[in-house]
């Protein structure tokens, strides 16, 4: 007929038309004896990893088609902003952000004063990420990125380099890589690190002579904390202001994603403007006003009342380092205010 089969078929049934026979082998024997495993192994031993521990592993792992139709299929592209913020702006996620804070108000004091990053936003991380150590993810993650390292194309390369870390590790932060569990996309912990952000920018915060982002909760707010401090997080600075929109100017603006990429001044000749804390007529506490030259990025987002635009700044591009979303990052910031609120209710 001329059309190509991954026209026809979902990515996820793609994968397993095109390579089924690598799908039974790994799921009933593992990944040793892959075709690509043997170039794995010497890499990890070049990095100080037991050979035979690495052969070890390789052959424990599993593939899980659930991860990759999970992949195939990410909430951040398949929903839209009014179906997504209904996951994490609850009041049961804010009251649990609230005890959270309770029970390590001196790490979180500590962080913001170290890092500059305000405690609600490390919160709103942890909040976002496992619901406070709720839901940590249920996949063994040797399981999770030998099945994207191996069998799935798109992103091999990441997820192989991903589980060479993952073997690092084992003697880095005392991890058992054979059984801790993490995401489908093999993120671990309170704060669902990847293993090279894990060994990036995770720290010791209890001082305990361990990096365990799994059961400290200091050394979780430590560590996101750091990773917008090294992802250039400018304390005081605005994160997003409501934005009014006059004409179709802001079409263009709007296409050019959510990485600050031109002045308010130009946003401003394309019928853009940023809701001024001097203006209470829209009543919205996303509000900033900031010099003609600010760097920002114009989001057009489908609420449950329509159209929803925003101004974003570089803190809040900062923020999709961590999930590359603006779905995700608006999530984290209105959960942070909210957050705020409770917090400052909380000390009253």
């Amino acid at each position: 007929m001329g059309v190509r089969l991954s026209a026809l078929l979902t990515p996820f049934a793609f994968l397993a038309a095109v390579f089924p026979a690598a799908a039974a082998f790994a799921e009933e024997q593992g990944y040793a004896d892959h075709p690509q495993a043997e170039a794995l192994i010497q890499e990890v031993v070049k990095k100080g990893v037991d050979e035979k521990r690495a052969r070890e592993l390789l052959s424990q792992a599993r593939r899980q088609d659930k991860i990759l139709e999970s992949i195939a299929r990410p909430a951040e592209h398949t929903m839209t902003w009014a179906r997504y913020q209904k996951i994490f702006l609850q009041q049961e996620r804010v009251d649990a952000g609230v005890a959270f804070a309770r029970e390590n108000q001196q790490e979180l004091a500590r962080a913001e004063a170290e890092y500059g990053v305000p405690r609600e936003v490390i919160l709103a991380i942890i909040g976002v990420e496992t619901y406070y150590g709720r839901h940590k993810g249920t996949y063994r993650v040797l399981d999770a990125l030998t099945t994207l390292g191996f069998d799935y194309p798109p992103r091999a390369s990441f997820f192989r380099g991903q589980l060479v870390a993952l073997m690092e590790m084992e003697n880095q932060a005392h991890i058992d890589a054979s059984e801790i569990t993490g995401s489908y996309a093999g993120a671990m912990g309170l704060a669902q690190f990847i293993p090279t952000s894990y060994q990036a920018y995770a720290v010791d915060y209890d001082q305990d002579g361990v990096t365990d982002l799994v059961n400290s909760p200091a050394d979780a707010i430590g560590s996101v904390a750091n990773y917008f401090h090294r992802h250039h997080w400018q304390p005081g600075f605005p994160v997003a202001a409501r934005a009014r929109i006059e004409g179709q100017g802001y079409q263009a603006l709007a296409k050019k994603g959510y990485k600050p990429s031109f002045s308010l001044a130009t946003a401003r000749k394309n019928g853009v403007v940023a809701v001024s804390c001097q203006d209470d007529t829209l009543g919205s506490e996303y509000c900033f006003d900031l010099a003609d030259d600010t760097q920002v990025a114009l989001l057009d987002l489908t609420g449950e009342k329509g159209h929803e635009f925003w101004m974003v700044t570089r803190n809040f591009y900062v923020i999709t380092r961590y999930n590359h979303s603006e779905l995700y990052a608006m999530a984290v910031l209105q959960l942070s205010r909210q957050l705020a609120h409770a917090l400052e209710e909380d000390r009253s």
